[in-house]
């Protein structure tokens, strides 16, 4: 039923606040949250793991790696506040996936439909550079958001990290990485794309038309699985 799932899910994101399994990142974001930058100064960071968002009923899941320190570290909520997450929240309202094309803050109405996006860490790590033993200790998380979110036909992992994770979680043998490449586990199609970072988009190694192209896919293969 739609409240049980609803009920795990919250579950679930209240495990993922209050988690202090990972020394290093626990004091990171912390310390991040204290500090700030010059341009939020006068913002309250969010300071500890972020949970996934989105529709329980998604049939597209989307992980990245890790919050940004100053995105989804501050804000709260993964791929927000950050150039990231408009390119995310762009391509997701181009194709019908997010109700407005931008991504700043909780409560600016973004409301994902058909969605959920998640990440490999849930903590923002320093350098952007989770360790080994970070990513495999955060795994169990992504282990349960895809034994509650049953609906979930098709997986986009931006990025190698999140690609390897969602293998592992599988139990499958990865193949090559490479962007707008699709990999089918049984019922489950596995797509992947260039993370859309800054160090990706504004170097060109992403453009607009390669990102959305991800989408346009996405968008194919959760109505014909």
């Amino acid at each position: 039923m739609m409240s049980d799932i609803i009920n795990e899910i919250e579950s679930l994101n209240f495990d993922i606040l209050r988690c202090q399994k990972c020394p290093r990142l626990a004091s990171y974001v912390k310390d991040v949250a204290q500090k700030k930058v010059k341009r939020f100064k006068d913002q309250d960071y969010h300071g500890a793991p972020v949970p996934g968002f989105g529709d329980v009923n998604a049939r597209l899941m989307i992980v990245g790696l890790a919050p940004a320190a100053h995105g989804g570290n501050r804000t709260g909520r993964m791929f927000t506040g950050d150039s990231s997450g408009d390119w995310l929240a762009g391509a997701m309202h181009k194709y019908g996936f997010a109700s407005i094309p931008t991504s700043k803050e909780r409560g600016d109405k973004l409301v994902l439909k058909d969605a959920y996006v998640t990440a490999a860490v849930r903590c923002a790590p320093p350098q952007n550079k989770p360790t080994r033993q970070e990513i495999d200790t955060c795994h169990t998380y992504l282990e349960q958001e895809m034994q509650i979110l049953d609906k979930v036909n098709t997986v986009l992992c931006l990025g190698r990290i999140a690609y390897e994770v969602v293998c592992k979680t599988y139990g499958i043998r990865r193949d090559k990485f490479g962007h707008n490449r699709i990999f089918k586990h049984e019922t489950t199609n596995i797509l992947t794309s260039y993370h859309p970072s800054r160090q990706n988009t504004q170097t060109g190694r992403l453009n607009w038309a390669e990102w959305t192209n991800v989408f346009a896919r996405a968008k194919e293969l959760v109505v014909e699985s």
